[in-house]
């Protein structure tokens, strides 16, 4: 099979969805790959160096006329879906719930798509999300406590404090991978910590962790509110796979909180768990309401690319390889990826994804059988 690998078009996405070792790895399969000149550019991998490891370089035309299998990072872009028709396989993030127009555009294509956010293992492991789950919530305190200072709106406050002043009061909301990760930096910057969870596993594992520098609180709409309305920092860090996120803070609990705090939504490509939210990018990242900093960018990890892209193929790999061979051989060997098949011809395939836009979804097996 011919493997493609466009670049992106998603504002100021520098990330690629493969390095020169997924080269290597899909060649020896007995694979070919079709890299479109310079979509490595923005991780800092030269056309040389995917062509040294045995791709061809092509136009995004060639990508698309030539390729079977098509590996992006982020959802398909205007000039991704006037391209994709029946023949082709996507393997990318595509977060369809938050995006029903793109949904609706992908579907029109007719090709099968598989979202990396939705393979999802027994124990409820996402193992493809985690690696890009875990680059935002660090990133996600360090654009906190970047936005908390006075030069770029926030209220002032040094996320440690020094001796005799107070340190930032952070409230994480959600205690999974990307909210693991966010309060490890707030708690390493010094920040006062507060998290909420309604697993309380998570926030034994949490109490475990870091004892008493983290305060764990059972989440419900009244601690939420408390919570946010005394924080300097509220990170967003819930999710439902493949659905909507739950709006945990309500506009007016928004307005409870002092005039230049910060909010950070990471669930945003799911879109939002703050009702104020609203995507950003990288070019303009935070928006205000009510006097509140809001953060919202969709696509966090692609500030930094050179990690980013080199964690997601290190996850992705071995499916990509699967994938290369057949989607109904590539589910067979390993069935988590039949959780990440969100389009069949025209048909939606995964039931979070299809509850998500209010429509109904194929069943698997049947879904499978339209590949025939």
């Amino acid at each position: 099979m011919i493997v493609g690998v466009p670049a992106e078009t998603k504002t100021l996405e520098r990330r690629v969805a493969i390095t020169p070792a997924g080269v290597s790895e899909l060649r020896l399969a007995g694979h070919e790959v079709l890299v479109e000149t310079g979509a490595g550019r923005g991780s800092g991998i030269g056309d040389e160096a995917f062509l040294a490891a045995g791709a061809r370089l092509g136009s995004v035309d060639d990508v698309y006329e030539q390729a079977t299998l098509i590996l992006h990072v982020k959802e398909p872009q205007p000039r991704d879906l006037e391209r994709l028709g029946p023949r082709h396989v996507l393997f990318t993030y595509l977060h369809l719930a938050a995006y029903p127009e793109v949904a609706e555009a992908l579907l029109a294509t007719g090709a099968t798509a598989l979202a990396y956010e939705t393979v999802q293992l027994p124990d409820g492991h996402l193992p493809l999300l985690a690696p890009m789950s875990r680059i935002a919530g660090r990133m996600a305190m360090q654009a906190a406590a970047h936005f908390l200072e006075a030069p770029h709106g926030g209220k002032g406050v040094l996320a440690g404090g020094i001796p005799g002043v107070a340190r930032a009061r952070v409230t994480v909301l959600g205690a999974g991978v990307s909210g693991w990760h966010a309060i490890d930096v707030a708690v390493g910057m010094g920040a006062s910590v507060t998290v909420l969870d309604i697993a309380l596993p998570k926030l034994e594992a949490v109490e475990q962790m870091w004892g008493g520098r983290v305060e764990t609180i059972h989440s419900s709409r009244h601690a939420v509110a408390e919570a946010v309305a005394g924080s300097d920092v509220v990170i967003g860090a819930v999710l439902v796979a493949g659905d909507r996120a739950p709006v945990l803070v309500d506009e007016a609990m928004v307005q409870t909180m002092e005039a230049g705090s910060v909010l950070v939504d990471i669930a945003i490509d799911q879109g939002g768990c703050f009702a104020t939210s609203r995507e950003t990018s990288h070019a303009e990242p935070i928006f205000v309401e009510h006097g509140v900093i809001h953060y919202a960018v969709g696509n966090i990890p692609g500030a930094v690319p050179r990690t980013s892209t080199y964690a997601l193929t290190n996850a992705t790999m071995r499916y990509t390889v699967a994938l290369a061979s057949g989607v109904r051989a590539a589910v067979a060997r390993h069935p988590e990826l039949g959780g990440g098949l969100n389009v069949v011809r025209g048909e939606l395939t995964n039931a979070a994804v299809a509850h998500g836009l209010g429509r109904a979804a194929r069943a698997l097996p049947e879904a499978l059988a339209i590949l025939d």
